[in-house]
């Protein structure tokens, strides 16, 4: 008896193990895409339970379709993985037989941009994970798993693309070929398909004075990278040389087209590879045509906070103009005997760098050679008429008072060290020093013509030092930046002329003050002001021939402010 008991007993515990009602089993599958809709071949499907507990793992065929079967009915999460791209996860699955789930993945880039449909309403519905980012229609986009990476909880459509305008009007003086009354327009369009378009022009308003222009596009690869262009167009009839003076067809005419690429080489590799096209016509009974191809390259090697780099660069950077520019894309201009000439050389660089939450630091060591190093100074003494000051030998705009020569070529190798650390409030304080060759004026005692005191000029051994300063004010919501570099008097040129995040020579201030700010956070009236070498430093006066007093400099004092109205 207690035999059959126990057989009884068994029984009822292999029948209480059992689903009461007799379900088929379970099987869950489908396609695993990227966002473009390309099927992903051998990405990773993970089953998982309520608790996010691995129940299997798969792997996708070459047509990205997965399949999971044998499995109990119930509720499940699905998890997709590949690389270069986000896990992408599905929450509340409800398993039966011949269950489909579709899953996408998305790279980080495109998950970021993602926007809401609608605003967020005050009773929509908390999250209920610790981890999560959501939009402001409170949409969750991306949550954080306590034993797994980030990941993609929504395959949610973006809002349609987002267009902004800017309209600013500006005096400004002391910059060559733009000085006077200046209207500018940018054109910024951000859509969520991974493209962003920049346009942008500025022109002197009811004057034959120059004008520039730019159109910039990128299109974002994900981990793979982007590709972008920048075209840029300088009309700039007022700029004289030799025998243009006066002369209704003389002028100086720009463009260049610059096209490059950022590639991911695996999780710790990147590299960027492109060129800068340029071609340039300088009108007049001396007319010149130049072109010129400017290539450039990088790779670096990241180790988790640090990288390192390596450049090769020939196109110098204008410190003084951000990318919304025409004049940051373009390179500097002059002549020599008459003939149109333009600053490059061959730049090799090795950098490391590293960066905490707070604190960034780099060091840089490099090797120049630059041809035709671009002097600039400015005309104290207009001229009578009787010529321009220097002849063949420089440009000169009559509207600003600025002329540009090109110097000897020279040879230089040196390095730069920076350290940026983020302060309370969130000011921002950088400290950099470098060290190399730039070109130096003697002074002169005696008169004489631009061409002598051009060859005057030589490579010399200086130092600079740079201290910059950035913030906002809370409250008035102000937003400044201090700087101050310091080098010799002596040099017109700057030390490290590659150094891509260069400061501006001398004491510099800027301020932007928001005057009107719209619902939606965005500054709709804001005033400007830009101050360059207050202290009119770095000055090597000289006196020509002709009379005239011409003061080179690194940087010539100058000032631009204006209102600008974003919509």
């Amino acid at each position: 008896m207690r035999r059959l008991h126990l057989v009884v007993f068994v029984v009822l515990i292999a029948l209480s193990t059992t689903p009461v009602r007799g379900a088929a089993p379970g099987s869950v599958s489908g396609v695993v895409r990227d966002s473009a809709g390309v099927p992903q071949i051998g990405a990773v499907v993970q089953l998982l339970r309520p608790d996010f507990s691995v129940v299997t793992s798969v792997y996708t065929n070459s047509e990205g379709r997965f399949l999971i079967s044998s499995l109990a009915p119930g509720q499940y999460a699905l998890k997709a993985m590949n690389t270069s791209f986000l896990p992408s996860l599905r929450e509340n699955i409800r398993v039966r037989a011949g269950t489909v789930v579709n899953l996408t993945l998305s790279t980080l880039y495109e998950a970021m941009q993602w926007l809401p449909s609608e605003p967020r309403s005050a009773n929509a519905q908390l999250d209920d994970w610790k981890w999560t980012l959501r939009s402001a229609a409170n949409r969750p986009l991306l949550r954080w798993l306590e034993d797994g990476p980030l990941v993609v909880v929504t395959d949610g459509s973006g809002a349609a693309p987002k267009l902004k305008a800017r309209l600013m009007a500006t005096g400004q003086q002391g910059t060559f070929g733009e000085s006077g009354e200046r209207i500018s327009a940018a054109v910024e369009e951000t859509p969520s398909n991974s493209r962003e378009l920049l346009a942008h022009v500025d022109f002197a308003p009811d004057s034959d004075a120059g004008m520039e222009s730019m159109l910039g596009f990128r299109q974002d690869l994900g981990f793979a990278g982007s590709v972008q262009s920048v075209a840029a167009i300088a009309i700039h009839p007022e700029i004289e040389n030799e025998g243009s003076a006066g002369d209704a067809t003389g002028g100086l005419d720009e463009a260049a087209f610059r096209s490059w690429e950022d590639m991911n080489l695996g999780d710790a590799l990147e590299a960027e590879v492109g060129s800068t096209q340029v071609v340039a016509h300088l009108a007049g009974q001396s007319s010149s045509t130049m072109a010129a191809v400017l290539p450039f390259a990088q790779v670096g090697w990241h180790d988790g906070k640090s990288t390192v780099r390596y450049r090769m660069a020939t196109f110098t950077p204008n410190p003084e103009a951000d990318e919304t520019q025409a004049q940051a894309w373009m390179p500097k201009m002059a002549v020599r005997d008459g003939d149109l000439v333009v600053e490059r050389g061959v730049h090799q660089e090795i950098s490391w760098e590293r960066q905490t939450d707070r604190t960034g630091m780099a060091v840089m060591v490099f090797a120049d050679r630059i041809e035709n190093p671009i002097l600039e100074a400015s005309d104290h003494f207009a001229t009578n008429g009787d010529g321009l000051p220097g002849g063949s030998a420089v440009l000169f705009d009559p509207a600003s008072g600025l002329l540009r020569a090109a110097g000897p070529n020279y040879a230089s190798a040196g390095m730069t060290a920076t350290v940026v650390r983020q302060l309370p409030s969130g000011n921002i304080v950088r400290v950099s020093y470098a060290t190399g060759d730039a070109m130096a004026m003697d002074a002169g005692s005696r008169e004489a013509s631009v061409e002598q005191v051009l060859a005057t000029t030589h490579p010399r051994r200086a130092q600079a030092y740079a201290l910059s300063l950035s913030g906002t004010l809370e409250g008035t919501r102000t937003h400044w930046q201090a700087s101050y570099r310091w080098q010799p008097d002596e040099t017109v040129t700057r030390v490290a002329p590659y150094s891509a995040d260069g400061i501006a020579p001398y004491l510099n201030l800027h301020l932007s003050q928001p005057i009107h700010t719209r619902r939606d956070g965005v500054s709709g009236f804001e005033a400007l002001l830009d101050l360059r070498n207050l202290l009119a430093e770095g000055y090597r006066p000289y006196v020509l021939s002709d009379g005239s007093v011409l003061v080179f400099a690194q940087s010539q004092r100058g000032i631009q402010g204006g209102l600008a109205f974003t919509f």
